[in-house]
């Protein structure tokens, strides 16, 4: 009997979504199959990555992934040649792969230039959909991955509401939670986010209304 894997269903689901709502939006699947293909080190991340953790598979634009360091070049060589209609913007954080002729994103390969991204490798959760193998974060750092832009000084506020959304929707979907493990990733965030990482976990908990 097939074994149903909630991330596997999240992934399908956020990508038939995503399909509806752009047209010509490329898959998360199709990106996977070229990393593979290029035996590329990634975790997805974003909402095709997250979905099975938060519960609530929805449609995004784009696909995002983190790529070690050591395969930066080659993951956007791959990405490239596998869709020749894309274009690379090389920024700080993020290599933006656009729509020659729209600009649109649709595909962000993440730098771990973060110490909390460089700490994705060692904390991933390995998944199985369409006959490929890949990694998203596991349940601690999927929390973590929320909680650092909530904290964050540059992201703006209506756009935290929607992190804390995801938060809330993990610790309610996930009862089993490492809160040693999650307090040593808050930790990477800021020194003392462990504190407040779990804090806001017992928070969600209790029912109250998340502070930003």
């Amino acid at each position: 009997m097939k074994v149903y894997d909630v991330h596997a269903h999240s992934l399908a689901k956020s990508t038939d979504l995503s399909g509806f709502y752009m047209a010509h939006a490329i898959s998360p699947i199709e990106v996977i199959t070229a990393l593979n293909k290029g035996k590329i080190s990634f975790v997805l991340v974003g909402a095709h990555g997250l979905g099975g953790w938060i519960g609530k598979p929805r449609a995004t634009e784009d696909v995002d992934v983190i790529v070690a360091s050591r395969h930066l070049k080659k993951a956007v060589k791959t990405l490239l040649a596998a869709f020749d209609k894309l274009e690379a913007e090389d920024l700080p954080v993020v290599i933006r792969l656009r729509h020659r002729e729209t600009q649109e994103v649709a595909i962000d390969v993440m730098k771990p230039n973060q110490q909390l991204f460089r700490e994705i490798f060692n904390h991933a959760h390995m998944v199985t959909s369409r006959g490929q193998a890949y990694r998203i974060p596991s349940l601690e750092m999927a929390l973590a991955m929320k909680f650092a832009p909530m904290v964050s000084l540059y992201r703006k506020d209506i756009d935290k509401y929607q992190d804390a959304h995801d938060f809330g929707h993990i610790v309610v979907s996930n009862p089993a939670i490492d809160l040693k493990k999650l307090a040593e990733l808050g930790d990477l965030v800021y020194p003392g986010g462990g504190k407040e990482i779990v804090g806001k976990v017992e928070q969600v908990r209790r029912g109250e209304t998340l502070k930003l």
